[in-house]
């Protein structure tokens, strides 16, 4: 009989790993899911139907092209990745994180981000065994350069993760602002872009102009999240090195195909985001119009609210058959707060009729809006 080794994981794994409460992703099964930002339109019929032509193709007995030079290239074409940028392909944003965090994570080195943003800025950051540092938001979530620049002289980050459009809040950050803090930065700046397509301006210039600023995208709100596909672009001085820390062939053959040929499209993808983007202010307005809720001003493709009593809102609304995100307890600046994605006509429909029946519950009769 062997012997007991006697490991188990909390003999093996650092304490901040056991720590750490995993990423969860709720059933949506039977639900009008909106709460994971995707984009709710399918493909055109002969567009779906030629890239199944396509993916029928690929010879999924092969590993996949190393380094992906002809999706590279219609990333380029669609995109207008500045000339003198390189590109970096990763399995969704995540990994792309996971790399940037791994390639500094020096003794001591500190990852830095303002908060409330994407969570997995600090989580990535516990996985790497990086410290973690932070500065808040303005409560009607603007930056605060001077913050930012406080917590850049104090901890020294190696890297700061800036995104905009911001993650939960919904709002970008002003251009002079991102430029401020990349001029005064002692390292690396990471723009994330990943809801580019559904605001009024993008960043990407800032990777030709910036000798430490990158900029991240990920076409998982863009149409093609099962595809899990998202982008580095910066100096080839800093992509040649963080190539060495990417995992040999973790963009596989299917998604290369598949992205390669809707990028081809582009324009299909583009007109779904402007009918997102026009869905977004009438659903904004309708919910506003609803009492005891607060909505703020959103340049993604969700929109984030405040209601008197976020649980049961989220609990009524999934009652009713609409699942959203709660993330009032995310952030004390996100006290009371709800995320919605913005989806199709009758999916936003659902939505409102759902939620003004769940804030008549929860408020009760007679109660003042």
């Amino acid at each position: 009989m062997a012997a007991e080794s006697g490991a188990s994981p909390q003999t093996l794994l650092r304490p901040e790993v056991l720590a750490l409460a995993a990423y969860h992703v709720p059933d949506a099964s039977g639900l009008v899911k909106l709460d994971a930002m995707e984009n709710p339109w399918a493909l055109p019929p002969e567009l779906a139907a030629d890239l199944g032509r396509q993916l029928a193709g690929v010879a999924i007995n092969r590993y996949p092209t190393a380094d992906a030079p002809v999706l590279k290239a219609a990333i380029r074409k669609a995109l207008g990745v500045p000339e003198g940028c390189s590109i970096l392909l990763g399995n969704g944003s995540d990994e792309i994180i996971q790399l940037l965090a791994l390639a500094v994570a020096r003794p001591g080195a500190v990852l830095a981000s303002v908060e409330p943003t994407f969570v997995m800025f600090r989580m990535i950051a516990t996985f790497a065994g990086l410290r973690y540092a932070s500065c808040d938001l303005q409560p009607d979530f603007s930056i605060d350069v001077d913050a930012v620049l406080t917590l850049l002289e104090r901890e020294r980050p190696a890297i700061l993760f800036l995104a905009t459009p911001n993650n939960p809040t919904g709002n970008a950050h002003p251009r002079e602002a991102i430029e401020r803090i990349a001029a005064a930065a002692p390292g690396l700046v990471v723009v994330d872009e990943a809801y580019y397509a559904f605001g009024d301006g993008s960043y990407l210039d800032l990777a030709a102009r910036y000798p430490n600023v990158l900029v991240m995208r990920t076409f998982s709100k863009l149409g093609m999240a099962g595809l899990r596909l998202g982008f580095l672009v910066g100096a080839r001085a800093w992509l040649d090195e963080l190539e060495k820390l990417r995992l040999p062939y973790n963009i596989n053959a299917l998604t290369q195909a598949a992205a390669t040929r809707l990028l081809a499209d582009y324009a299909v993808l583009a007109d779904q985001a402007r009918r997102i983007r026009e869905a977004r202010a009438p659903l904004a307005t309708a919910i506003a119009a609803l009492p005891g809720t607060e909505v703020f001003g959103s340049e993604a493709n969700f929109i984030l609210f405040r209601v008197p009593d976020a649980q049961r809102t989220f609990d009524g609304l999934l009652e009713r058959g609409v699942l959203v995100k709660n993330v009032s307890r995310a952030h004390a600046l996100l006290a009371g707060c709800l995320r919605v994605t913005v989806g199709t006509p009758g999916e936003n429909d659902r939505f409102l009729d759902a939620l003004a029946r769940t804030l008549a519950a929860v408020q009760g009769p007679g109660l003042p809006g």
